[in-house]
């Protein structure tokens, strides 16, 4: 067994790792080449020979393959419950005060801590737009509706 065979199963033998690590198909196709350059090398072709087999062989499949897997992939990302609520409308039922380390708000009938995105004190029935969410927190600021009403 030559260095060159040695060499092209090492390759295939990490790429084929990586593969199964990943679950992603970012290495298959290197695999793959490194198999094709592993037979160049039995049949006692140079190494310039091997690795042109290797290069061709990987990309040819990477080129093949993967405009397929892309139609196969799934384009529709279920949003987290965490992200359905940005942009929710929510009224203060505790006066949002980060000096004093209060402030709650009711979404969707449920009780939130919420603290100000500017660090503004909101007082209790203010209507609030949710920013962000922190963990258990929502990141609010005031309404657009709350600020036409107010001027």
């Amino acid at each position: 067994m030559t260095t060159y065979m040695i060499f092209w199963g090492v390759i295939f033998v990490l790429t084929v790792l990586a593969e199964i690590a990943s679950m992603q198909l970012v290495s298959i196709w290197f695999a793959v080449g490194a198999l094709g350059a592993f037979f160049a090398a039995m049949a006692n072709l140079g190494f310039t020979g091997q690795l042109a087999i290797f290069v061709l062989i990987s990309l040819l499949l990477l080129v093949c393959t993967r405009p397929l897997l892309r139609k196969l992939k799934v384009k529709n990302v279920v949003p987290m419950n965490a992200d359905k609520e940005i942009g929710a409308t929510a009224v203060i039922i505790e006066e949002v005060c980060s000096a004093a380390g209060t402030g709650r708000v009711r979404l969707n009938g449920i009780d939130w801590m919420a603290i100000s995105e500017d660090g503004s004190v909101l007082p209790k029935d203010t209507v609030v737009t949710v920013q962000q969410v922190q963990g258990a927190k929502l990141v609010v600021r005031k309404s657009m509706a709350e600020q036409t009403t107010v001027l």
